[in-house]
Formats: C-alpha cells, sequence, structure tokens
C-alpha cells in the first residue's frame, strides 16, 4: 500500500510539474524567432483602406508578422476595382510569397489569383470571396448570416409576434459574393415564412448615403414597417439616422453586420442598430497570421489544398453587450 501512494503522489508531482512548466511556458512572450520567414514578402489589397475592416487587418496582421521578419506592403486601390487589378499584376511581376485579397466582387480578380499560383504565390482571400478557389477563404459564412438576419425578423416581425409582417432589405454590391449569399441565407428563412413581407430590396453599394436615401423613401411608403436588413455597418449608419430622422426608432428593427470595430457596440448602446452580427476582425486577423506562416514554413505547392475557415458569427445586442464586445483600432496601431 505505501508503494502504490508513493507511485501514485509521483504521479501527481510529475502532473504538476508539467502543468506548471506548461504555464510558465504560457507566460512567456511571444516567440520573435522569424527563421522561416525572414526575407518573404507578404502584400495586402484590400477593396480600400480607411474603414474598420481592413485598417483592422492591416494593424492586426502587420504587428504580428513585421517582428518575424517579413516584409508587409499595403497596395490600396481605394474602391478602384481596375486599380486593384493593376496592383495585383504588379504584385505577381515582383514575387512577393503571399498576397491577401479582398475583393470587391466574383469576377474582377478570379483570372489574377490563379495566375499568382501558378506563378509560385500564395494566395489567401478574405471576407469577400472570387470565383476561383486560393490556398485559403478566411471570413464570413455569409449563408449562415443571411438566415441569422432573416430568423431574427421572423422573431420581430412575424404577425403572430405582434409586427406587421414587413420589413425591408438594402443590399451592398449585387456582384459580391458576400451579398449573393447572404441573399441565399435570406431565402433559406423567408420561404419558410410566408407571412413575412419584404416590400423593398434595393442595393446601395456599401454607401451609407444611399442606404439613407433609400430608407427615408421605403419609411415614407410603409409608415407600418416593421425590420430593415441591412448589409454592413458602415452603410447602415445612414439607414439608422433615416430611421432615426423618421422618428421611428425602437418601433423599426434594424439588422446589420461587420467587423465588430468600437462604432459598431456604440451604435448598438445608443439604439441606432437593434442587432449586430460581429465576424470579429481580431478573429480573423488571427486566423490570417495563423495560416500565412502556415504556409510560408512549408513546402507546400500554391494551390495545392483549399481552405476555408469561417468566422464564428457573434450576435450583439443591448441585452449581449459586454466591454469586450468590440475592439479599437487605436489599441493596435498605438502598440
Amino acid at each position: 500500500m505505501v508503494r502504490i501512494a508513493a507511485l501514485v503522489m509521483a504521479g501527481v508531482v510529475g502532473l504538476w510539474s508539467a502543468a506548471e512548466q506548461a504555464r510558465a511556458e504560457d507566460a512567456k512572450p511571444p516567440s520573435t524567432d522569424g527563421a522561416p520567414f525572414k526575407g518573404k514578402t507578404v502584400a495586402f489589397v484590400p477593396v480600400a483602406l480607411g474603414f474598420d475592416l481592413t485598417d483592422g487587418w492591416n494593424a492586426m496582421v502587420s504587428r504580428r508578422l513585421e517582428p518575424l521578419g517579413v516584409k508587409f506592403i499595403v497596395r490600396d486601390p481605394n474602391w478602384s476595382t481596375d486599380a486593384g487589378a493593376q496592383a495585383i499584376t504588379s504584385l505577381i511581376t515582383e514575387k512577393v510569397d503571399l498576397l491577401i485579397v479582398h475583393n470587391p466582387d466574383i469576377q474582377s480578380y478570379a483570372r489574377l489569383l490563379k495566375r499568382a499560383q501558378e506563378a509560385g504565390i500564395y494566395v489567401i482571400q478574405v471576407n469577400m470571396q472570387s470565383s476561383t478557389h486560393t490556398d485559403a477563404y478566411i471570413g464570413d459564412n455569409y449563408v449562415e448570416l443571411g438566415e441569422a438576419d432573416a430568423n431574427l425578423m421572423v422573431k420581430k416581425c412575424a404577425p403572430d409576434n405582434g409586427g406587421s409582417g414587413k420589413i425591408a432589405i438594402i443590399q451592398g454590391a449585387l456582384t459580391a459574393a458576400a451579398n449573393i449569399d447572404r441573399m441565399k441565407g435570406i431565402a433559406n428563412v423567408l420561404s419558410k415564412h410566408q407571412e413575412i413581407k419584404v416590400v423593398a430590396n434595393q442595393a446601395a453599394d456599401w454607401d451609407a448615403s444611399k442606404a439613407r436615401a433609400i430608407a427615408d423613401t421605403v419609411l415614407k411608403q410603409n409608415p407600418d414597417l416593421c425590420g430593415i436588413i441591412g448589409f454592413w455597418d458602415g452603410m447602415d449608419v445612414g439607414t439608422g439616422a433615416a430611421i432615426r430622422e423618421a422618428k421611428m426608432q425602437g418601433k423599426v428593427t434594424l439588422v446589420t453586420a461587420g467587423g465588430g470595430e468600437s462604432f459598431a457596440c456604440d451604435n448598438v448602446s445608443n439604439g441606432t442598430f437593434t442587432a449586430y452580427h460581429s465576424a470579429d476582425v481580431r478573429q480573423q486577423s488571427d486566423d490570417i497570421v495563423r495560416i500565412t506562416k502556415e504556409l510560408l514554413s512549408g513546402k507546400e505547392k500554391p494551390g495545392t489544398n483549399k481552405r476555408v475557415l469561417y468566422t464564428p458569427l457573434k450576435s450583439i445586442d443591448k441585452a449581449t453587450l459586454q466591454p469586450d464586445s468590440c475592439w479599437r483600432l487605436s489599441d493596435y496601431k498605438s502598440n
């Protein structure tokens, strides 16, 4: 019995020591050993800089890769598809090691991304895919997002739940994969709920002033409107402004989505957004960095595998709002 007790104690001590060692390792600052990454070049081509998603990816990814010796460069097309195509073409010629691309639509960059892989360049697409599948897609599952939008409208606006049944949809850009897949998700749900009537369905091209004008018209034509599905928080500040101006805040449900920067939570708090679906840029940036390191440190030929990493969807409203529900860009730019 003494021997058995001694062996058990020895095992416990061994386990405790291993656990303590693991905790000690976790407590150390992240390693900056960039041996596999030194001299590598990673290029980021967003649709544009200057808003939460792209500025967030830029700040969070660069601050993780640059200490490893990676040269991180950004080519900003500033909403010009032609400029974006020229940037990607130039980066292929420059033989960068990896491209991170935020597509404006499903076709504009499709051939260029295929060409980049054929030239030996890894390609990660973030948040909006093209018709060409590359080494990785990291971002929203937009079908799931559309289903979440529509389910909320059923809950809030169905006549059985006290609503008028009337809703409007303000889309982004009709040719964007994010837009196409989100409409599929909305249709999946509304096809089963004939009590919900879509009285308006228009595209605002991600523009807040266009969204405001559309919402203003729809609200005047439908004073009993119950809800609006908006497709992006940066656009839907305009939608929210129209609702507020019509003195219908609190009466019209507005659901939108985005990357979870602090202004989104501020708009949930002040009632501009009734509900917000966040595909957290912090999580997406972690995934971008992880896959980038995996690709650059391995021997996999570009285009060999096609990874899909959907960002977990997080729904936020006044009841679920927490101090860490959103992030601030200044926190990542300052340090």
